[in-house]
């Protein structure tokens, strides 16, 4: 067992908790990091960071939805003495153009790959578990679910891909060096034949209805959501519409040595509890 500290922020989200359990099962000291975990972390309060950051060599990174910040926290890590950075990133970042994801994920990677630590970068694409909770939301709660997304593909991710590509690169140190690994799924899916197959796991009648981009952003503000927050998800949308990110990659493979987790392993696991992958 390594006495060498990992510390993960984002510790409650979709890929820090799962992350953090699997570097515990391979026995790693883990700082677990978040708004409401013991140890708090929160980039809009950097007074706190020296503390997560005490003792840590490795940290994984999943940056806030805004230019800057990360390049304050790689500073105040290359102080501390930490070695190894290891980011989650998007998909195809370098297509997003100047739209304010491509601005937040080409800011968060420039601060890492400008820093004298050892880094790796993981550019997932949509997570398939979106499909699972709210503003993606499809069966097994019947419905119909509006996006604005139509014929081009997706290649969904799952999130148990992710989280086991970023244990093993955060456990091999040296190995992943200056890495950009792309993560997706095995193929692309239209958001409706997503949409789609769900439905058929689960039994329950759904049907995927495309609405514009200015429809969604409505919807969204009337949700609750901030107008900012709600453009913002809305132009990755008109993005994903343009095509660039719809390539998939055998990273996954590459890193795991076997393929990625195909959509309908996700669709099962959403629909009956007791499916399990062999």
């Amino acid at each position: 067992m390594s006495n060498d500290i990992t510390a993960v922020l984002g510790a409650t989200g979709n890929t820090g908790r799962r992350v953090t359990a699997r570097l515990r099962l391979r026995d790693t000291p883990v700082r677990a990091a978040s708004r409401s975990s013991r140890t708090p972390f929160d980039w809009f309060h950097p007074a706190g960071w020296d503390q997560v950051l005490r003792d840590v060599t490795t940290a994984y990174v999943v940056p806030v939805p805004v230019p800057g910040p990360v390049h304050d926290f790689v500073a105040r890590a290359e102080a501390a003495g930490v070695r190894r950075l290891v980011l989650l990133s998007g998909h195809d970042a370098d297509d997003w153009g100047d739209s304010a994801s491509g601005l937040d994920m080409r800011s968060a990677e420039d601060a890492v790959r400008g820093s004298a630590l050892e880094w790796t970068t993981l550019r997932a694409s949509d997570f398939a578990q979106n499909f699972d909770g709210h503003p993606f939301r499809a069966p097994p709660a019947a419905g119909e679910p509006a996006l604005p997304a139509g014929a081009v593909p997706e290649p969904f991710i799952d999130l148990e891909d992710v989280a086991d590509v970023a244990a093993a690169v955060l456990s091999e140190p040296g190995q992943h060096a200056g890495r950009v690994y792309e993560l997706t799924g095995p193929r692309g899916l239209t958001w409706a034949e997503a949409v789609e197959l769900i439905s058929r796991a689960s039994g329950l009648p759904t049907v995927y209805r495309r609405i514009s981009p200015a429809e969604y952003t409505a919807t969204l503000v009337q949700e609750g959501w901030g107008q900012d927050e709600a453009q913002h998800l809305t132009e990755m949308f008109v993005l994903l519409e343009r095509g660039t990110a719809a390539w998939t990659s055998d990273d996954v493979a590459t890193v795991l040595g076997c393929a990625p987790r195909p959509f309908e392993d996700f669709a099962l696991r959403a629909t009956a509890a007791e499916a399990r992958r062999c």
